[in-house]
């Protein structure tokens, strides 16, 4: 869905830009649209000549994208129709739409805005290995199976509208109105996606615009297989890919597709055997909920037995937008028609779980020269409802105002555990914050708050204005700890002048003892 992504990675929110052009009624940074709407940055313009804004909604103070086009009216009744009914939707994998205003001279979008950096720049530093490609297309069948369900085909899916969001998520950004209409052409750019994530190259130009390289191609013209131009990639991805993007091949509906995908990212016993040994489009299919059916057109049919055994990625939600492109990305391998029969993988398959925290476990650091009357509503920070909050006060700069070096949310996990990641839920991005370990908790005072600030170690890099609202911290080597410390040193500006911060939930992860 169309969306401005990041402006410091992704530019204009994964599409290639176009040179902007000036008319009458532009919009102006600093602008307010709907008496709500604040133009903060023009970050590009799309390439169905539609501007794309970061913004702030000046009531929920939080910040949106905004996606304008000129002239309103008439030729925007089909980008505005097809928000509204994604309006309707929630999903993870798709970014949600808050409002769509038609003033006649422009019409306007605002949507949720998703830090972070577009598949298409992960992919041009290396394809990714099998596990998050399959990953990251399920992500996308997901994402376009719910739109089909809706009544919405996309007609834009390419790695240059997939975000791999600062929070972790996989985000299908937003159609074209003046996208094909056919829900097949969805259904094969997913698995041009999934080709993409394999090899680095982009075989289904007509699925979307994208500035990867073309796909190697036979001398028929056809995409040579993903196997053919990398290396150790297992045949069912190799399988599912090629019969996908195939024209003679009838594919699936998306949400088949999406439930096969949905397989492979959890282990399957088949994976061990011979039952999966002949892969591919069969004359006749098997037996099966699952299995895809053939067209009226007589093409060949899938079989719908498609082979699982790789791994659930135990926190792709974890990496952070420091390590997301080293989480993602694999090694890249130099063309080779040389074929490897991939090596089956036996690990288990476990998602790291929040760890239960009472309000006595966590406490608030306001070191010298704070005043510690900011302590109240810590247990809002654990209670599970991300409605509630413990706020700072207010400050007339982002560095506390100078009075201290910052202030830090303690958490006590009553022993030592062995930690996969902590997630802190805010209610507006730009803090910069960090998260620190240390051996004890020195006492609730002034002087035990002092020493926590000075002595506690980092477990990773400082997010310096961080855009997001979910911070995710890795825990490097899923260390053990027993005391953590959310340590902000920027707040966020709430109003002009004013300075805040408010933390609506502090989760710690662990996959220990799972």
């Amino acid at each position: 869905m169309t969306h401005a992504g990041d402006a410091r990675r992704t530019g204009t929110g994964g599409y290639p830009s176009v040179p902007g052009v000036m008319t009458y009624g532009a919009a102006a940074a600093g602008e307010v649209l709907a008496d709500r709407y604040r133009l903060e940055e023009h970050v590009g313009t799309d390439t169905a000549g539609r501007q794309i804004w970061r913004g702030v909604d000046t009531v929920l103070r939080r910040p949106v994208a905004l996606v304008i086009r000129q002239p309103g009216g008439e030729a925007a009744a089909g980008m505005l129709t097809a928000a509204v009914a994604a309006s309707r939707l929630v999903h993870p994998h798709l970014v949600s739409v808050y409002d769509a205003i038609d003033e006649g001279h422009r019409a306007y979008l605002i949507r949720e805005w998703v830090p972070g950096v577009a598949l298409r720049d992960v992919l041009s530093q290396g394809p990714l290995d099998s596990e998050r490609a399959t990953l990251v297309t399920h992500a996308v069948s997901e994402a376009v199976s719910a739109l089909h369900v809706a009544g919405i085909v996309h007609g834009n899916v390419h790695p240059g509208t997939i975000l791999i969001a600062d929070d972790g998520r996989v985000v299908l950004l937003d159609a074209h109105a003046d996208a094909p209409s056919d829900p097949e052409f969805d259904v094969r750019a997913v698995g041009a996606v999934l080709y993409a994530c394999l090899t680095g190259h982009w075989p289904y130009v007509e699925a979307g615009r994208s500035t990867l390289p073309d796909a190697l191609r036979d001398a028929h013209g056809r995409p040579l297989r993903a196997r053919q131009v990398r290396g150790g990639i297992p045949r069912h991805l190799d399988e599912i890919a090629a019969e996908l993007i195939d024209p003679q091949v009838a594919p699936p509906e998306a949400g088949p597709l999406a439930a096969e995908f949905a397989r492979l990212v959890s282990t399957d016993p088949g994976y061990d055997s011979d039952e999966y040994s002949d892969m591919g489009w069969e004359d006749s299919p098997p037996p099966g909920p699952m299995g895809f059916q053939a067209d009226s057109g007589g093409r060949r049919r899938a079989t719908g037995k498609l082979l699982a055994g790789v791994l659930l990625l135990a926190v792709i939600a974890g990496a952070g937008i420091y390590t997301v492109i080293r989480l993602l990305s694999g090694s890249s391998t130099e063309p080779t028609d040389q074929i490897t029969e991939p090596t089956p993988s036996t690990a288990p398959s476990v998602v790291p779980q929040p760890i239960a925290l009472t309000p006595d476990q966590v406490r608030i650091v306001d070191p010298p020269d704070g005043d510690r009357t900011e302590l109240e509503g810590v247990e809002y920070l654990v209670d599970g409802d991300p409605s509630t909050g413990w706020s700072t006060d207010q400050y007339v700069s982002p560095d506390f105002g100078l009075i201290k070096p910052g202030m830090g949310i303690l958490i006590d996990l009553g022993a030592p555990t062995r930690v996969d990641a902590v997630r802190v839920l805010t209610t507006q991005g730009g803090a910069s914050v960090a998260l620190r370990s240390g051996p004890s908790d020195p006492g609730n005072t002034s002087a035990g708050d002092e020493q926590i600030a000075s002595t506690y170690s980092a477990l990773g890099p400082e997010l310096e204005n961080f855009e997001g609202t979910t911070i995710t911290f890795p825990v490097p080597n899923q260390e053990t700890v027993q005391y953590l410390l959310v340590w902000i040193t920027m707040l966020p500006e709430v109003s002009p002048g004013n300075y805040q911060i408010t933390v609506n939930e502090v989760e710690v992860l662990t996959s220990a003892g799972q």
